[in-house]
């Protein structure tokens, strides 16, 4: 049997099929190895089901408030396990539409944990198997401190393995795994506790975004935790207590869940054996090209530290093997200016330099413009919103180079204002575009008062960040 290709694939995730689909389609022989069901963690444990989820809750939350546009409603309630059960049929839809594409695609799948035997060689599964091209593309695993009593929370990976719903929940970490699987199981009817280090949520997003979605989730009724470092966790006759530094315990939880990060999946490959290079938080290095200092061995995706969003490990893996197999020799995964959505209650959304990124990239010439508003879904009622927008933009022509939206709608709003920065568009160019009315995307297009940051604004400003 031939077990020699022209490009083996280490990881049957985003980043892995999309080098592996776009090789084969170039005629390339090509195989994929994954240990587990295709689609990786976008798929299993991560953006599929969780948008699942997500939109339950916000069904749950529209049935909720819908006495405030006259609309008569029992009360909801919520089967879980249905819920649970249709996601998890979706999502084995999607593996079965995976599977079947590689035979399709004549891609060898190899069922299997992959190993390095020297740089053209890995082991999987008993078997040796050669390629000119070998791609790690073997994404990442959700952290676990190395606290006591640690094994007592769960991950992500564990809440979408959830067979009931919980009722009292402390999520450990205000990121944006953290504020999304808090923001689920709030609007589903769980009780929620976050507790983090930060003093806001989304601390690597504008500040704009965190400090309102702080407000929020806390006008809703989770409570935030700040400043709260996790010493450990226990059980007693209440639940699972989480210990903090101070000496503080939170108690009565019947799942905690860790959201604290993630970390790249490089362990277990055998790395030294080919001569790879891995940093001591598991990142495989690679240069603007997706290349290690191994000829012939490169890495794409979230084992990269790059951008960890599913879009950017796709586009790199279609980038990677086109350039590899003679179709765009300049083609390069192009790191700025990439949109992200937080599947929050609101969502938040951004593309660009958040405004500190701006000042320290642009100086004295940044001006920043920003609104806030009563989203119209939500005037006829009494309860707290907002959605909140900040356009971010730089030199004598205002270019917009950083777009930042928090509030119903954004994440669809989004797409099409990330065209615009990607084409260099300017604050004039948004103030020529028409308005959609009534819409909270066109406050983007009618915002008329900026603020041009100077020095001693933005030193005062990076100290209270």
């Amino acid at each position: 049997m031939d077990r020699h290709y022209d490009l083996i694939a280490i990881g049957g995730g985003s980043a892995g099929l999309a080098v592996a689909e776009r090789a084969a389609g170039l005629g390339r022989r090509v195989a994929l190895v994954e240990p587990a069901k295709l689609g990786g963690t976008c798929v299993n444990t991560g953006c599929v089901p969780k948008k699942v989820m997500w939109n339950a809750a916000q069904a749950m939350a529209s049935i909720r408030h819908a006495g405030e546009h006259g609309i008569t409603t029992g009360a909801a309630s919520l089967d879980w396990q249905a819920l649970v059960a249709r996601r998890n049929d979706y999502v084995a839809g999607i593996n079965r539409y995976w599977n079947g594409y590689v035979v399709d695609r004549r891609i060898e799948r190899i069922t299997g944990s992959a190993r390095f035997v020297d740089a053209h060689t890995i082991e999987a599964g008993g078997a040796h198997y050669t390629a000119e091209h070998i791609v790690i593309a073997t994404g990442s695993a959700p952290i676990v401190p190395a606290v006591p009593g640690a094994e007592l929370g769960i991950t992500s990976d564990g809440f979408f393995a959830l067979q009931q719903q919980p009722r009292r929940v402390a999520v450990i970490g205000g990121g944006y795994i953290g504020v999304e699987l808090a923001g689920v199981l709030h609007a589903l009817g769980t009780e929620v506790s976050v507790l983090m280090l930060e003093r806001r949520l989304l601390e690597v997003f504008d500040p704009m975004l965190g400090e309102r979605l702080t407000e929020q989730m806390a006008a809703d009724g989770i409570d935030l935790h700040h400043g709260f470092q996790v010493n450990g966790l226990h059980k007693n006759r209440h639940g699972i207590a989480v210990t903090g530094a101070g000496g503080e315990t939170l108690a009565g939880y019947d799942t905690v869940i860790w959201a604290v990060g993630r970390r790249p999946g490089s362990d277990g490959l055998a790395l030294e054996a080919a001569g790879v290079e891995v940093l001591r938080n598991g990142v495989i290095p690679v240069d603007a090209c997706d290349r290690t200092r191994v000829p012939g061995v490169y890495a794409i995706g979230d084992v990269t530290g790059r951008v960890p969003l599913t879009p950017v490990a796709v586009a790199a893996g279609r980038r990677l093997a086109a350039r590899l197999f003679g179709a765009c020799m300049e083609c390069r995964m192009d790191y700025d200016q990439v949109p992200t959505v937080v599947f929050a209650h609101p969502p938040v959304a951004s593309v660009g330099l958040t405004e500190p990124q701006a000042w320290e990239r642009h100086g004295d010439t940044v001006t920043v413009y920003e609104t806030s508003f009563t989203p119209m879904q939500s005037a006829l009622g009494d309860r707290p919103s907002v959605t909140a927008m900040k356009l971010v933009c730089a030199g004598d022509s205002e270019r917009v180079v950083g777009c930042h939206v928090i509030g119903a709608g954004a994440d669809e709003i989004l797409q099409g204002f990330a065209v615009a920065l990607r084409m260099g568009a300017t604050r004039a160019d948004f103030d020529r575009t028409v308005a959609i009315h009534p819409t909270s995307a066109e406050e983007l297009v009618t915002m008329k008062r900026g603020r041009r940051v100077r020095a001693d604004i933005r030193a005062r400003s990076a100290v209270a960040a």
